[in-house]
């Protein structure tokens, strides 16, 4: 069932008023017809179930059926601290990194980065990229659209970090597989988590002991060099099978 993000001021009278773009992708993407039921989720994070009776040129009214609290965040909120890849790589970085549960994506300029935007075409990118979360986020049926934030510097993101409870970067220069699961275990829920993951050419050596002396936790992921997407993406995995429930 095709899930929606809504504001809780667009159900009145358990009548759901679908607007703006999401017209256009009900009635020629989707190419749905009254009858058909939807999913619609607000900020509060309550899921409406819903039957789709009218179909007019600027609006969709939909009938509340019935309604219950969303139960697909994780206990945790992760921020995942991306070193600029090059390519379309954080585009799939992005989609997996919503569908796996992370709750803030943060685009860093590392010393390695190769990829340099200036601010026009920064936010031009920061744009397509937040349209990926959240067509990702319907995807999966999450409840929240996870925010892409500004590009920051490596200083920046990790001044950002210091709120955080709990900071791991995977680096392979870690060796003990034995302290990344004991630091992964020992994560608490409810626990905010920041992830860093470094750029195609990996984390500066400068960079590495300033994530130190913030307090991140320097975990290996396995004997193996993965690329900057598979990181990410493995990292991911394993906080979503450790703080699931």
């Amino acid at each position: 069932m095709y899930r929606f993000f809504i504001e809780a001021g667009q159900v009145c009278d358990y009548v759901l008023h679908i607007t703006d773009e999401d017209v256009n992708h009900i009635r020629n993407v989707l190419r749905m017809r009254p009858g058909e039921q939807i999913e619609a989720v607000d900020e509060d994070r309550t899921v409406y179930l819903c039957r789709i009776s009218e179909i007019l040129p600027d609006e969709i009214l939909a009938d509340v059926l019935e309604t219950e609290e969303a139960d697909t965040e994780l206990q945790n909120e992760i921020t995942l601290y991306m070193g600029l890849p090059k390519g379309d790589k954080m585009e799939l970085i992005i989609q997996k990194a919503v569908e796996l549960g992370v709750s803030r994506i943060v685009p860093v300029s590392m010393k390695r980065s190769i990829v340099k935007l200036d601010a026009k075409k920064a936010k031009a990118r920061i744009a397509r990229w937040q349209a990926i979360a959240q067509a990702a986020a319907k995807q999966s049926k999450r409840s929240i659209i996870p925010e892409v934030g500004e590009i920051l510097t490596w200083s920046g993101a990790l001044e950002e970090a210091k709120a955080l409870d709990v900071l791991i970067l995977p680096y392979e220069n870690a060796l003990d597989i034995r302290y990344t699961k004991d630091v992964i275990r020992e994560i608490r829920p409810g626990q905010s988590v920041g992830v860093f993951i470094g750029p195609e050419g990996g984390f500066d050596r400068r960079e590495v002991e300033t994530a130190e002396e913030t307090g991140a936790k320097l975990l290996t992921m396995g004997k193996r060099i993965l690329r900057t997407e598979t990181a990410a993406i493995s990292m991911l995995s394993i906080l979503m099978y450790e703080l699931e429930g």
